[in-house]
């Protein structure tokens, strides 16, 4: 099985959308998550957003985003049937190369606490959990 990798484009906004439902990722499709914010977000920085192709269908998405310090990974999905393969170990490193040409040195993953799954497998990929708790305020639910 051959695996590409590359910037998806929006077209292919509802697949993503699958991908993030299947895997059971929390995101906000009438705010943040919107397909025009993602437009921009593809437009403004492709190279944050890379997806895994298996003929050419879309079979795993990765974004990543920076905080001018470190960069974060975000929303790893990988569709159920191509799991276990080391796609999601391919995305991180792919994204992992984008922030070192960056200049950054860290980088993070906020992780749900009801997704013990990730958990594992950010510990294999030698990332340490924190023990941080976040807390956020936002103009409405929907952001």
């Amino acid at each position: 099985m051959t695996v590409e990798l590359r910037t998806p484009s929006i077209e292919e906004y509802e697949k993503i959308i699958e991908l993030w439902d299947e895997a059971g990722l929390p995101y906000k499709p009438e705010g943040r998550d919107t397909k025009e914010n993602i437009e921009e977000e593809l437009e403004e920085q492709p190279e944050y957003w890379i997806g895994a192709y298996v003929d050419k269908n879309l079979i795993g998405i990765i974004f990543g985003t920076d905080d001018g310090r470190k960069g974060w990974i975000n929303r790893l999905a990988v569709a159920e049937d191509y799991r276990g393969r080391g796609i999601g170990r391919k995305l991180v490193e792919e994204l992992e190369r984008v922030f070192e040409q960056k200049g950054f040195k860290i980088w993070a993953a906020l992780i749900e606490p009801d997704n013990p799954d990730a958990m594992k497998f950010f510990e294999h990929l030698d990332f340490e959990e924190f023990g941080i708790k976040y807390y956020s305020k936002r103009e409405n639910e929907k952001v």
